[in-house]
């Protein structure tokens, strides 16, 4: 692991097109992105060029449910390419980046999550990361024989006993237990394979897993609840923690928050890394990137900005409202979840007067994270604030628009980050867990008082 002095670190969030709603319709963008596997390749090519330390990819697995008129004008979450097939394949085509795919507790299983992030590590010697979600989709349960998703809390309940599982799971043979000896005819030590045997109360599995322990020893585990089911969760098992803070001050307290849950439970919070989300448009002047702004905003039909604005409240619908005036006291959301998100929006409505019109346009970009706009030397003062103001470890960046704002960005505001010395020049570890300065877990099983072979029966309940 290195030992580094601490710097900003930096994911790429690819969504395919870009993050901006209507990001497709830009001249610089990829319009058929979701399934282009060389626009894929040129974006993982430019992010590892600028030393990220991860990409990231989102996952759905459903077309989204909206309003139809909205729907067939946005390219988000409608057609796309599974993410760990394709980050196999990005596997091949890149080096030391960081390969972090969205999979959901909810409609898989643990022993096929650990099997596909166990040989993603193995592909990419070392670069594999799983963001676990819980999944709030109700489109995504019929999907898997179900009409609607199990409640808020219990999802939370029931993803602790997969993790723990997969965790289990992934310590099924010890890191030194394939001898592979041809001339003694020994392939492995009987003794460093460990059979699990979980029964809980979701779950039972035997194992052990059939997939070597990997060379990260876990994948590094991502998360993003904002809820507080889902910072108890991000607190106990997350090493690193997507946000979607609007403003330092929501920033900081989510950062303090989840960091002193960490603490409570045992935990290094300063091994716990909370990056928000921040979608940026760089110019080399102010002018130049507003102009940017204002082309993209002009590309918004106000119905896919309406629908944005609406899925980011809990669905409540808005078409009964005046545009021009500010947000009413809105009745209940249809179900309990994204009750923070809605929280967010609600505030930054009435903290700046903003009409539905005003809040819905500044949804439509980041996809309801914070956006930057402007030079390359204020976008890398923001990031320096929130940093060393106790608002963020570093950033999930969301370019607008693709490939054209990753490149804005990786050509223009990585030199600035590197001159003040924020970010790396050049990697010097192989794994995403020594680009985040995370250790390597030992196995329960061989580390100094873990579980005998014979008493692994519930684990990892």
């Amino acid at each position: 692991m290195t030992t580094a002095k601490r710097m900003i670190k930096l994911g790429a969030f690819f969504n395919p097109t870009g993050h901006h709603v209507a990001s497709w319709r830009h001249p610089q963008s990829q319009a058929d992105a979701g399934v282009n596997f060389k626009h894929y390749v040129e974006l993982a090519k430019t992010a590892e060029r600028g030393r990220f330390d991860m990409i990231f990819l989102a996952d759905n697995v459903a077309v989204r449910e909206a309003n139809m008129a909205a729907l067939s004008r946005s390219a988000q979450y409608i057609a796309n390419l599974e993410p760990l097939t394709l980050l196999s394949g990005l596997a091949a085509v890149t080096e030391k980046i960081g390969l972090v795919a969205t999979a959901s507790t909810q409609f898989n299983e643990p022993f096929n999550i650990a099997r596909k992030f166990a040989s993603l590590d193995h592909i990419s010697e070392g670069r594999a990361g799983w963001n676990i979600v819980t999944t709030a989709n109700h489109a995504s349960a019929k999907n898997f024989s179900a009409e609607q998703v199990i409640a808020h809390r219990e999802r939370y309940e029931r993803a602790k006993e997969f993790t723990r599982i997969v965790l289990g799971l992934w310590d099924s043979w010890d890191d030194d237990a394939f001898l592979r000896n041809k001339e003694t005819g020994e392939l492995f030590r009987p003794e460093g394979l460990h059979t699990l045997n979980h029964k809980g109360r979701w779950y039972s599995v035997r194992g052990p897993l059939n997939v070597p322990r990997s060379p990260q020893g876990y994948p590094v585990l991502v998360q993003a609840g904002s809820s507080d089911d889902g910072r108890g969760f991000a607190a106990e098992f997350a090493e690193v923690i997507f946000t979607g803070a609007l403003t330092l001050a929501s920033a900081q307290e989510y950062y303090s928050d989840v960091k002193s849950r960490a603490a409570a439970l045992g935990r290094d919070p300063s091994k716990v890394l909370v990056m928000p989300g921040l979608s940026p448009v760089v110019g080399r002047t102010e002018k130049e990137a507003q102009e940017k702004q204002d082309y993209l905003q002009s590309l918004v039909h106000p119905i896919v900005a309406r629908e944005i604005l609406s899925s980011l409240l809990g669905g409540v619908d808005l078409s009964a409202y005046d545009p021009d005036k500010p947000l009413p006291e809105l009745p209940p959301p249809p179900n309990s979840d994204g009750q923070s998100t809605r929280d967010n929006w609600v505030n930054l409505g009435r903290e700046q007067n903003l009409s539905i019109r005003q809040l819905a346009l500044r949804a439509t970009h980041g996809r309801g994270k914070s956006a930057a706009i402007g030079t390359p030397e204020q976008i890398a003062d923001h990031m320096e604030k929130w940093w060393c103001e106790g608002g963020a470890d570093g950033f999930n960046i969301q370019p607008p628009y693709q490939p054209g704002s990753l490149n804005d960005f990786v050509d223009m505001v990585i030199p600035v980050l590197q001159e003040r010395g924020l970010v790396r020049r050049d990697y010097e570890g192989n794994t995403l867990r020594e680009h985040l300065g995370l250790a390597r877990p030992p196995n329960r099983y061989t580390q100094a008082g873990g579980p005998r072979v014979e008493d692994t029966a519930g684990v990892a309940a």
